[in-house]
């Protein structure tokens, strides 16, 4: 605490003074503490609200592999914002988005998710709390579709630094996973003729919402107009860890910021490429809607947007059928979207 001398009077300040609340964000800590815990698997040591988390390597891994990945929702969480005012609960579905953007990086080399870290920034938690609350809930959510532990993470607030127009500052997540090393999956062993399965997304997923928040306000559109840009993103960890059991996959893709021209060659393996059939789906509504209303060329909607595909596999000619009707039982759709040939061929 320090004294300031402003015309003579003494004006006591504080850190509540200076925006950050400490009470406020002790009985946060208290809000979230059983939607946290109930994430924890078996592995997990330690209490709540420590300094750190720790997990046990899970049992039956002879030289087991550690997989990280990091990530954000990108402007998503802004274009979410629009709506969080009104209904907090908006924000349940960004906490899902920013499990599944860390997640399905991690599954595409085989591994499993073990546990999540968050890091949430928001400019007053006393009175964005209910936002910062939702958004935990749906971290939670995602983390147990995943299969995951919620392990810990930060939650911070940043008065007077920033705009105070966007109640969460900042956001990202940090996932690691687990792999035996000779289950790698790193595409050395994809082949020409091997065929891509692409699996169906939810919609935009956490991609391109720069462009499309440019979008609705420059022609003034109403995100009422298009709720589904919000819909959560698919996690697909049950369903690869499912399929893994069963089928030999050569490779994968998590379909991000760059579309399938830009993380779909991130898998294959030198002087391989992809001849991808962009009819062989049907592009959905939304991505029409979006390219219509903003005037955007078709070439600049495949190099932002997934179009419908969410995640690629690479799989075997042969087992194609079967991969896609063991998908088809996860409740998700899926299309023989192209072949892998000579690079130049």
């Amino acid at each position: 605490m320090m004294l300031l001398l402003v015309l003579g009077w003494k004006i006591i300040m504080d850190y509540k003074t200076s925006g950050v609340d400490i009470e406020a964000g002790r009985s946060f800590v208290d809000t979230i503490k059983d939607t946290v815990k109930s994430t924890h698997a078996p592995e997990v040591l330690g209490g709540f609200g420590g300094f750190n988390g720790m997990m046990k390597i899970p049992a039956g891994y002879e030289n087991p592999i550690l997989v990280s990945g990091t990530d954000g929702v990108g402007t998503k969480v802004h274009v979410a914002e629009l709506n969080a005012t009104g209904d907090p609960s908006v924000m349940r579905g960004i906490g899902i988005d920013l499990v599944a953007m860390c997640v399905n990086d991690v599954i595409t080399c085989g591994a499993k998710p073990l546990y999540f870290l968050d890091y949430i920034c928001t400019s007053n938690l006393k009175l964005y709390g209910d936002l910062v609350t939702e958004l935990v809930d749906g971290i939670a959510e995602g983390c147990k579709q995943s299969g995951c532990s919620l392990l810990g993470g930060e939650t911070a607030e940043h008065p007077r630094r920033l705009s105070m127009v966007d109640p969460i500052k900042d956001l990202a997540g940090f996932c690691t996973g687990i792999v035996e090393q000779s289950e790698i999956i790193d595409g050395s062993l994809i082949r020409e003729s091997d065929v891509v399965i692409g699996i169906e997304s939810s919609g935009v997923h956490s991609n391109g919402f720069s462009l499309i928040r440019d979008m609705l306000f420059r022609h003034k559109i109403f995100l009422s107009e298009m709720p589904e840009l919000l819909n959560p993103t698919t996690i697909y960890a049950p369903l690869i860890a499912n399929l893994l059991e069963d089928f030999p996959i050569m490779g994968m893709a998590n379909i991000t910021g760059g579309g399938i021209p830009e993380n779909l060659p991130r898998c294959l393996p030198d002087g391989c490429e992809a001849r991808v059939n962009y009819d062989s789906w049907r592009m959905p509504e939304l991505f029409s809607k979006i390219m219509l209303a903003g005037e955007i060329p078709p070439e600049e909607m495949k190099n932002v947007f997934n179009l419908g595909i969410g995640y690629c596999l690479v799989v075997p000619e042969n087992v194609a059928t079967d991969v896609q009707l063991r998908i088809h039982g996860h409740g998700l759709q899926s299309w023989v979207i192209g072949d892998i040939i000579h690079k130049g061929k």
